[in-house]
């Protein structure tokens, strides 16, 4: 059984920042899984995607983000980590400046060694033009 098979992804999480505050603890700014834009392409500046992991493993982690097409849109570089026998771990991946080409529901792929260990919805949308505050009734 190689490493990565005692490895499980708990959770994975799409947000605006991740801050290491005191006592090594995680702050997420703005969990999202939808995003809205006023045309396509469009460009967002920044975010992050948070993966947590259980188990006991030496691996590789990557985020791969495809199309509503099927074709990659970003892939983040392999990065390493270690978990001790019944411990856990926490990814981070930033993203920078990244060219969503077309609205729908993009796929975020968590790769574990090189195969998906999991994967979330991103959904895309159209801004509504004069979108503003509504009335309340």
């Amino acid at each position: 059984m190689a490493d990565s098979d005692k490895a499980r992804l708990v959770y994975t999480l799409i947000c605006d920042d991740v801050r290491i505050e005191m006592g090594n603890k995680m702050s997420l700014m703005g969990i999202f899984q939808n995003v809205f834009l006023p045309q396509f392409p469009s460009t967002v500046v920044k975010f992050a995607i948070l993966n947590h992991w259980e188990g006991e493993c030496s691996s590789t982690s990557e985020i791969r983000i495809v199309t509503p097409s099927g074709a990659e849109a970003v892939r983040s570089q392999a990065t390493g980590f270690k978990i001790a026998r019944g411990g856990h771990a926490d990814n981070v991946t930033f993203f920078t400046n990244v060219t969503f080409s077309e609205a729908g529901t993009y796929c975020v792929e968590v790769l574990l060694d090189g195969k998906v260990a999991g994967s979330v919805p991103l959904h895309l949308r159209l801004m509504e033009q004069n979108q503003g505050p509504r009335p309340v009734n």
